[in-house]
């Protein structure tokens, strides 16, 4: 009986498979499924839904992961996680920040939400939202899908973290860029 090499087998094939299908997709990639005026209107309604809450959004595209996740074997939530840190969404004043990432590549979709907002929602809610937009990808609708996410997570934050006029809260801060990362 002989012993599978470690480089071969459908492991290895489903590895290079994986690192050409991150390859191929670039930065091109994404400008082609959200186009400059996309981005320019993802922003400003990232700006409209934080004057109604509290709440901090980040949107972020990426074509493929980097070579080390993929080495690595690493999922597209692994590099949600790394860059909900790096975007710095974990660090607002009220923990109720919230990115919305899509993986073109892997055909990835994940929420991350700070503590702040994770207390108040449901995983299932979180999952629902995100079936939602996976509908409106798979039918190319790119631009919609994130806008449809994006309004279910302003709904969430205005429910939980709204806007109020009374003295105890600070006044409304920025805290993050509006504008979605393309990566």
């Amino acid at each position: 009986m002989t012993t599978p090499s470690p480089t071969s087998g459908p492991g290895l094939l489903a590895r290079l498979v994986r690192l050409w299908r991150h390859r191929w997709h670039d930065e091109r990639s994404v400008r082609r499924l959200l186009p400059p005026e996309a981005v320019a209107r993802l922003g400003r309604r990232v700006a409209a839904s934080e004057a109604r809450h509290t709440g901090q959004v980040r949107i972020c595209v990426e074509a493929g992961l980097p070579w080390s996740y993929i080495r690595r074997g690493a999922s597209a939530r692994d590099r949600a996680v790394t860059l909900f840190g790096k975007l710095r969404v974990w660090d607002t004043a009220q923990n109720n920040g919230v990115l919305i990432y899509l993986m073109v590549a892997d055909h990835a979709i994940e929420i991350l939400a700070d503590r702040g907002i994770d207390a108040h929602v449901d995983a299932a809610d979180w999952a629902a939202m995100m079936q939602r937009m996976k509908a409106a990808f798979r039918e190319g609708r790119f631009e919609d899908g994130l806008t449809q996410a994006l309004e279910e997570v302003s709904a969430l934050l205005v429910a939980h973290f709204p806007v109020t006029d009374g003295a105890e809260m600070p006044r409304r801060v920025n805290e993050l860029p509006d504008l979605p990362v393309l990566l």
